[in-house]
């Protein structure tokens, strides 16, 4: 299977994506296609006419069709379901144009899941284009691609159980191995490993209480 997408192929032939869309779904009706529709272009103008964006739609759907396409590039695409993509690039795309829409405009048309929405966002946060102007991302085509929000979040993994490994508290506490793609939760591995931390050393400490006063029984029982 191929990953391309209509807005590839729109920007290979210079050619409108709502209108190669368009002409897509006709072929697929006119023969008989039983292709599942993936791609979020397919939802965007449609869903875009739904937020009250007055003469910007147009505007806001070609933006979040182009961070549709950079999220693909991204691998922030990649076996998601195309509503949280769509939705996701439509909320960045108003912001971006001067609307002020909240992840309940998007959630209530798109029907998808705000944790959903709020996990796209912030794997997108984490990307290279998330730090331009909406000019910038409009004229500026960035090469290098991110990692995959699914190895990031392995290579965390893999950095707090080598700290775990070498008993590197200070790492372990300090806050560099929180994975930004989880938000607020980001830091609660942490607390529960400080928590975990503090249970050993009362262990120990009991211990070696409990060592003392068996050594000062068997001292007095001698004596």
């Amino acid at each position: 299977k191929s990953q391309h997408m209509l807005i590839d192929f729109s920007d290979a032939l210079q050619v409108n994506v709502y209108t190669l869309g368009t002409v897509f779904l006709k072929f697929r009706r006119l023969l008989g296609l039983k292709l599942e529709i993936i791609d979020p272009a397919l939802y965007v103008y449609r869903f875009a006419a739904h937020l009250e964006l007055s003469d910007k739609a147009n505007a806001v759907a070609l933006t979040a069709l182009r961070l549709v396409g950079r999220m693909k590039r991204d691998w922030i695409v990649l076996g998601r379901r195309p509503a949280g993509i769509c939705a996701a690039a439509l909320l960045i795309a108003a912001r971006a144009h001067g609307f002020s829409r909240h992840h309940q405009d998007v959630t209530r048309i798109l029907r998808v899941c705000g944790m959903t929405v709020n996990a796209r966002l912030r794997e997108f946060e984490q990307t290279p284009s998330s730090k331009l102007t909406l000019e910038e991302f409009n004229t500026t085509e960035i090469e290098e691609e991110a990692d995959p929000p699914a190895f990031t979040k392995n290579r965390i993994r893999e950095a707090r159980a080598r700290a775990i490994q070498q008993k590197n508290y200070g790492m372990l506490t300090s806050g560099a191995l929180d994975n930004p793609l989880e938000g607020k939760n980001a830091t609660l591995w942490r607390t529960n490993s400080r928590k975990q931390q503090l249970q050993a050393d009362h262990d120990v400490l009991y211990k070696e209480l409990e060592k003392e006063l068996t050594h000062d029984d068997g001292n007095e029982k001698g004596s």
